[in-house]
């Protein structure tokens, strides 16, 4: 069963887990089950999905029942009107605080312009020797997406080397070997943590928040970051 945050006539949302493709795709490949079929089955009826989530990226997955307001939010989304935060664990640490402006080739090979806004919550520095240093060190942080370009945050991160832990396409595949190695874990950690909006009939403003998953929650144990935030 999917975790339902949200639902009223007109909108639902769920926490999606980590894994589960939204919707059939050329470039995620092919799966059992998706999210739009999943949810279909379980409230019984059809939903649209109004963005959408990485295969293994977790968090807030936001859906329409009619068209009449998958238009409405889809227009929010286009004119920035909506809120996007997620949290990553990054190899590294990153900067307090930073802006990265940096153009991004879709998939079809358009430059387009991606703007991310992040601020660093917490660092972490364990006993896990990697490459030439005796230590490794990590850091959580909070990022805004002014975009919405595919693969933005994993992008983004990489560009500005400090990538996200357990990210394979974007990543640092020799950390994530370790991590394998050492801990058992391969999770990639970023996970869609908030989604604030206007609903588009009551026009009320509607703060939708999704915990992580016992996955990210263990690679948080290991670094000894406080997760109740988002637990």
């Amino acid at each position: 069963m999917l975790e339902i945050l949200y639902q009223d006539e007109y909108l639902v949302a769920i926490n999606k887990p980590s894994g589960l493709l939204v919707h059939k795709s050329f470039y995620s490949g092919e799966a059992d089950t998706y999210a739009i079929q999943e949810l279909r089955k379980q409230i019984g009826q059809k939903v649209y999905p109004v963005h959408r989530l990485d295969r293994k990226t977790s968090g807030v997955l936001l859906f329409t029942l009619d068209k009449d307001t998958l238009r409405a939010m889809s227009t929010q989304f286009e004119e920035k009107m909506v809120e996007k935060r997620y949290i990553a664990i990054l190899r590294g640490w990153a900067k307090e605080e930073e802006t990265i402006d940096y153009d991004l080739i879709n998939e079809n090979e358009v430059r387009q312009n991606a703007v991310t806004h992040y601020r660093r919550l917490q660092t972490s520095e364990i006993d896990l020797p990697f490459l030439k240093h005796p230590t490794s060190r990590y850091c959580l942080v909070e990022a805004t997406p002014e975009t919405g370009r595919f693969h933005q945050l994993r992008k983004h991160f990489k560009h500005i080397l400090h990538p996200i832990l357990g990210c394979r396409k974007h990543g640092c595949n020799k950390q994530n070997k370790l991590w394998l190695q050492t801990f058992g874990i391969n999770k990639m950690t970023l996970h869609a943590h908030q989604l604030v909006f206007t609903h588009p009939v009551s026009k009320d403003r509607i703060m939708l928040n999704a915990t992580v998953d016992e996955e990210f929650r263990q690679v948080g144990d290991l670094l000894g970051f406080d997760l109740k935030a988002y637990s």
